[in-house]
């Protein structure tokens, strides 16, 4: 068993992000700890936040209040709901939050069932909980805990291996092939793109790019591809390797045959992901405002640019439906000289489009509306947010969930009140 354990400022965001998974029917609430209840059973991310408040408001000093981990069985073991429950607890207890609130989540949006375990690190008092060696005592706690429920075995480096997977290239970090080796060997697995193009904008995110190299040897005219680690400039920073390093998956050949698979695409797909830009355009009216809003939804707006600044390519990285997409592919009225003139006037002159844009398909209604509202993504690919800014030990999807998901406007009036209470027991 894999545990990750993040923290941060936002408990709120960690709470809502597990929770729209409920909302979605790819999770559900197994357990509330030393938390309020409700008659009926069901619950808002504002309630379940209530419960904490009297742990943030006695807070003294500690920055980053919100505890969020999460439990990863091997996907060969199967666990009862009530077992998750036993183990959650458990495991808490060891680390030494036994007496703290927390809700377990249980996530089965992905082939793998696991569970995400929202707290506070300050106790009632305001206390910081003690973290001093928590890495080390939550391997044990796992060791303990796999003999214990016979759950399969995971050894602390291959812990480590899976802890490597799907991280931006941090070239200080060193083992450089390594970092690239954990992202381009599986990542076709996971994304569908069409091009190297688009191939490249996804790798962008994970800090690397890919050329397409030819030479002649002996009279034959031979190509391949090279990657290289790029700074956040998109700089190249490291050697050259060879696509035969990482295996034949992120090799030429393979990656074709992968282009050609990813262009049997239902419309219904292509419409989910035209139905949230042409909501960015309604509600944007810059190029900045349509990227956050678009990063916040779970798109990554991708823009390619000559050297006096013009756009010459836009490519849409769809974290929810795990597509990639050229402006073009999606129809003429997304291409970059479209944009390049939206740009240009600094207006919105979309009017028209967004009166009806979307494919015409079979897909039910109610399923464009649930993708309105939803801001979860993939918890693997989590790069809503700029991805070098939130680079760290926690892991992006913690960075993203424990810091900058969301800003809700009861979240907001939520910490405005808190502050007011503080200082009102300050004065007395």
């Amino acid at each position: 068993m894999v545990a990750k354990i993040g923290r941060g400022t936002n408990i709120y965001g960690a709470l809502l992000y597990n929770q729209i998974k409920v909302l979605n029917n790819n999770g559900n609430i197994l357990h509330l700890h030393n938390m309020k209840e409700t008659a009926d059973g069901n619950y808002t991310a504002m309630q379940l936040l209530s419960s904490f408040a009297p742990y943030l408001l006695a807070n003294k000093n500690t920055e980053k209040t919100a505890l969020h981990i999460s439990l990863n069985p091997n996907p060969t073991d199967v666990i009862l709901d009530e077992d998750y429950v036993k183990i959650a607890n458990e495991y808490m207890l060891k680390l030494g939050y036994g007496d703290q609130p927390y809700v377990i989540f249980k996530h089965t949006d992905i082939e793998r069932s696991h569970i995400h375990i929202v707290s506070t690190t300050v106790d009632k008092n305001g206390n910081k909980i003690s973290d001093s060696f928590e890495k080390k005592r939550s391997l044990e706690i796992c060791r303990q805990i796999e003999n214990d429920y016979n759950l399969t075995q995971i050894t602390e480096k291959q812990q480590t291996a899976n802890e490597a997977l799907f991280r931006p290239i941090d070239v200080r970090k060193g083992n450089i092939k390594s970092q690239v080796a954990s992202v381009v060997r599986y990542l076709p697995k996971y994304y569908r793109f069409q091009t190297l193009g688009s191939y490249n904008a996804l790798l962008a995110l994970f800090n690397i790019t890919v050329e397409h190299i030819k030479k002649e040897d002996n009279g034959v005219l031979k190509d391949g591809l090279v990657y290289f680690a790029i700074d956040n400039a998109g700089n190249k920073s490291s050697n050259p390797f060879k696509s035969s390093l990482f295996g034949k998956h992120a090799g030429l050949a393979a990656l074709k045959v992968h282009f050609e698979e990813s262009k049997k695409i239902d419309l219904g797909i292509k419409a989910k992901t035209i139905q949230i830009i042409i909501e960015a355009m309604s509600a944007s009216s810059n190029e900045t405002a349509l990227k956050k809003y678009l990063t916040q939804k779970g798109i990554n707006f991708v823009t390619h640019r000559n050297e006096d600044g013009r756009l010459f390519g836009i490519t849409f990285v769809d974290h929810n439906t795990r597509n990639v997409f050229n402006g073009s592919q999606l129809g003429k009225q997304f291409s970059a000289n479209a944009f390049q003139e939206w740009f240009s006037q600094n207006k919105q002159i979309y009017k028209t489009v967004i009166k009806r844009t979307i494919p015409d398909t079979k897909m039910d209604t109610n399923e464009i509306s649930m993708t309105k509202v939803s801001e979860e993504i993939h918890p693997i690919f989590s790069f809503m947010f700029d991805a070098s800014k939130i680079i760290d030990e926690i892991g992006l999807i913690d960075a993203l969930l424990l810091n900058t998901l969301s800003e809700d406007p009861e979240e907001k009036n939520f910490e405005f009140n808190m502050k007011r209470r503080r200082k009102k027991i300050k004065r007395k």
